[in-house]
């Protein structure tokens, strides 16, 4: 079964538009960067209904092990770790 790895960031208010902008872009790349993911979307929140969450991600995999090689694979670990500096994220995952 397929899975999506779904993530809500929520970016300080104090970090500047630019920053956030390169967080995205890395985030973009990830599809290049990591064969195991079959799509990736991301945007920016445009209603009130997330609790403050500004961004939204989600990656299909193909399935969990796919899933498993990429929490672990170092680009995925380098920009998630890079994106906690400047705010906070929660990701689910789940089949389908």
């Amino acid at each position: 079964m397929a899975v999506n790895h779904v993530v809500w960031i929520k970016f300080r208010a104090d970090v500047a538009a630019n920053r956030v902008e390169e967080h995205l872009e890395a985030l973009r790349r990830l599809k290049d960067e990591i064969s195991a993911i079959s799509n990736l979307t991301i945007g920016a929140n445009f209603t009130d209904r997330a609790q403050g969450c500004t961004h939204g991600l989600v990656v299909e995999l193909p399935d969990k092990t796919a899933l498993s090689h990429y929490l672990v694979h170092p680009r995925h670990v380098e920009v998630a770790t890079a994106l906690r500096l400047d705010g906070e994220v929660w990701a689910l995952d789940y089949e389908y």
